[in-house]
């Protein structure tokens, strides 16, 4: 059985090994203390930082397929119908594991379309593609910096009413469209363009849906937060940047929409 020994403990060599682990650990301790922290990729974990990237990405593919648009006009309508296709498919596929190539292909899709129909409105109405930009730079800024400074909040309630309010919307869309194509309707605009003291109907409903807009992006930044809250996998980082953008760009098709109304 092993048993101290003082005279061991005091020694000169024993005081040297002791001095130098202490020194070591210190060291260790320092570097660990330096060395920056385990990101997104090292943890394989969603983070804000990394979603913020994936959506930069997103939407920098999004404005190279607009200028692509913009170019050659005549792709908007394939675009269109791909993009649309695009956009189920990844809202089902975000379900269980979102897919960067899916995402990144409805960006290209979805900018084409933008571009195409953008360079229709601006050759009807100039000056109102950079009206619609300045306008969903500007929803979208001041969304973010209520809701990160925890001024609205979205809640079960505010949700329900929202889906309640998106069903709707989308009925009286499809209606308008029916009564535009069979002719009912022969106003440009359809129903939109219905004037209610002087002002075309579209207007009136344009700003709710902006509204709605701005409610959908807090929904948006909300899943993100939740995401990065529960740990989620990094992956679903382009499932955040593709809520983000489809929701930016129902916006900025509404404002086109309201600033060419306006110029009637």
């Amino acid at each position: 059985m092993a048993t101290s020994n003082p005279a061991f403990s005091q020694s000169p060599a024993f005081q040297n090994r002791s001095t130098a682990a202490a020194t070591l650990s210190a060291e260790n301790l320092q570097e660990m203390y330096n060395s920056p922290s385990a990101g997104a990729v090292e943890t394989d974990r969603m983070t804000v930082e990394d979603t913020i990237v994936k959506t930069a990405v997103s939407f920098g593919v999004l404005l190279l397929g607009a200028v692509i648009g913009w170019v050659v006009p005549v792709l908007w309508i394939p675009a269109m119908i791909v993009g649309l296709v695009l956009a189920f498919v990844n809202i089902f596929k975000n379900r269980k594991k979102p897919s960067p190539a899916l995402t990144l292909a409805y960006a290209g899709a979805q900018g084409i379309f933008i571009g195409g129909i953008s360079l229709f409105y601006e050759t009807e109405w100039s000056g109102v593609v950079l009206q619609a930009v300045i306008g969903t730079i500007v929803v979208v800024g001041v969304t973010l910096v209520l809701f990160a400074s925890g001024k609205i909040r979205a809640s079960a309630k505010a949700t329900k009413v929202f889906l309640i309010a998106m069903i709707g919307y989308v009925v009286f869309s499809f209606i308008n469209v029916i009564l535009m194509l069979t002719g009912v309707n022969k106003d440009p605009w359809g129903v939109l363009g219905t004037q209610i003291f002087g002002i075309p109907l579209g207007i009136v409903i344009g700003v709710l849906v902006v509204i709605m807009c701005a409610y959908s992006l807090v929904l948006d930044f909300d899943a993100i937060q939740q995401g990065v809250k529960n740990r989620a996998p990094r992956v679903f980082g382009w499932a955040g940047a593709f809520g983000i953008m489809v929701t930016v760009i129902w916006l900025y098709l509404e404002l086109l929409r309201i600033f060419a109304l306006s110029r009637n």
